[in-house]
């Protein structure tokens, strides 16, 4: 079974070599690693060059300008030769050895669609200090109407169920993650499984001054999501998401600190 593993990047010469070690040193080793990058003006293009060799023809890239990091995300599933899709920031890396073995090992069951995961965020300055647990265990179908969604970043699918129910709405910039979700698991009622392992390590977003603004323009596009799916929710539904948030903030800052 072949996984496709997808990373955009545009001007990723600071964080893509850890993400690149980490697809490298998976044990599992049927995989193929896609790169979209658009027309990157720093090193990016110079690390993929350096590190080309090691894949032995499982690498492939392209770099040319796009209109944003779903368009990239589009381009490499439609590149994809892979049985099964997964994405990978350029800021991101795996977080073990073994995350790919474990999602060969589920999506090896004909009957699950898609599989999905933990993640954990750390600080720039400190990759091994986890400052913030993300789980998909609460996970289900129905706190979507909430804005509920899995670990984006731990998420692997079919490729067929892109190919049958469609790519990412760039029309949405900063959302259309929880859209393509939306429209999978919510509407077309995609076959899902959870994992208890955690998949990713992400950097944290330097930009807090920008919190609220980003907030307020997720939520605008979240309704917009809803709008386009024919599902029902509304802003004091999505605002009790944030009411686990903030628990799941201080859970972690306890555990942790």
């Amino acid at each position: 079974m072949k996984i496709t593993i997808i990373t955009a990047t545009y001007n990723s010469g600071a964080t893509l070599r850890d993400t690149i070690k980490s697809v490298l040193g998976q044990t599992y080793l049927d995989y193929e690693h896609i790169i979209v990058d658009g027309k990157s003006k720093d090193a990016t293009l110079d690390i993929i060059r350096e590190y080309e060799p090691h894949y032995q023809g499982k690498l492939r890239w392209i770099s040319e300008p796009d209109k944003g990091i779903y368009d990239a995300m589009n381009k490499g599933i439609r590149m994809a030769t892979g049985d099964i899709v997964g994405l990978l920031n350029s800021d991101d890396f795996y977080t073990s050895n073994d995350v790919l073995e474990h999602v060969a090992k589920a999506l090896s069951d004909s009957n699950v669609d898609a599989i999905y995961g933990d993640i954990h965020y750390v600080n720039d300055d400190d990759l091994t200090h986890c400052v913030r647990y993300y789980s998909s265990r609460v996970f289900s179908r129905g706190l979507m109407r909430l804005g509920f969604m899995p670990a984006h970043p731990s998420f692997y699918c079919r490729r067929t169920i892109y190919e049958k129910y469609g790519l990412f709405d760039t029309s949405l910039r900063v959302a259309a993650d929880f859209e393509n979700l939306l429209r999978l698991i919510f509407v077309n009622r995609i076959r899902t499984k959870y994992i208890p392992e955690d998949f990713v390590t992400m950097r944290t977003g330097g930009a807090s001054s920008s919190g609220i603004v980003s907030h307020k323009r997720i939520l605008k596009e979240h309704m917009v999501a809803y709008k386009q799916n024919g599902v029902y929710s509304n802003l004091f539904l999505e605002g009790l998401r944030y009411l686990y948030k903030i628990e799941e903030i201080l859970v972690s800052k306890l555990s942790y600190h």
